[in-house]
């Protein structure tokens, strides 16, 4: 992967992370970001809808929506170890014939992916720098629905992107986390053809569903 645009995702995004993020989910179920998340685009009606989920970590977005009437699901994330914890779980409860895992930058993948009904973000805008192209190809993919969680756009959320990312650097690590202009991101989505049907915002994080209007179309 080395023309990621996520560089240092192997050493933050690590196996042990990952085996951690896992136990909590089983554990504790999805957060509350996540939760709020899949609720909106539970309300929208998925029976029977693909979805697409893109820096899925350990899969909680297609084994939520799948629980909840999907039928089919992508994850793709830049993580090994993620994509490896994601696929044994999927395989652990008998799903490998209704998910499939990517081990990859989606952006350079996305060419190769099929469209789906509900395309999900959560929390891969703040990991990626170039934000217009990555909300591109999210758009290009969503046929129905695209729902985020990313960072609001305030002082405080990238003074604490600041302190992050100067830990970081200090030990001499790739990763960056990123506060994107909201505005842009915005006219990004509605250009593309769609309008916010949901937001809920707390201290630090975001939760956004946009919908797809009924006059502008999708690849196929």
């Amino acid at each position: 992967m080395a023309d990621c645009e996520c560089p240092g995702h192997s050493n933050v995004f690590s196996d042990r992370t990952a085996e951690a993020d896992l136990r909590r989910y089983l554990r504790e179920g999805p957060d509350r970001s996540t939760r709020i998340l899949t609720d909106a685009i539970r309300a929208e009606g998925i029976t029977n809808a693909s979805v697409l989920d893109i820096g899925g970590g350990v899969g909680v977005i297609p084994l939520e929506l799948l629980a909840a009437g999907a039928a089919t699901a992508r994850s793709v994330d830049a993580s090994p170890a993620f994509v490896a914890v994601a696929r044994r779980e999927t395989e652990r409860r008998g799903l490998a014939d209704r998910i499939v895992h990517h081990e990859g930058d989606f952006v350079a993948l996305s060419p190769s992916l099929p469209a789906a009904d509900v395309v999900t973000l959560v929390r891969a805008v703040c990991c990626y720098g170039p934000m217009p192209a990555l909300i591109g190809r999210s758009t290009e993919h969503a046929r129905r629905m695209i729902g985020l969680v990313y960072p609001r756009d305030t002082w405080w959320s990238r003074w604490g992107a600041g302190s992050i990312n100067l830990g970081y650097r200090l030990v001499r690590d790739r990763f960056r986390f990123y506060v994107h202009a909201e505005r842009e991101m915005d006219a990004l989505i509605r250009g593309a053809g769609f309008e916010r049907r949901f937001l809920h915002q707390g201290l630090f994080w975001q939760i956004a569903l946009y919908v797809r209007l009924p006059s502008v179309g999708a690849q196929p």
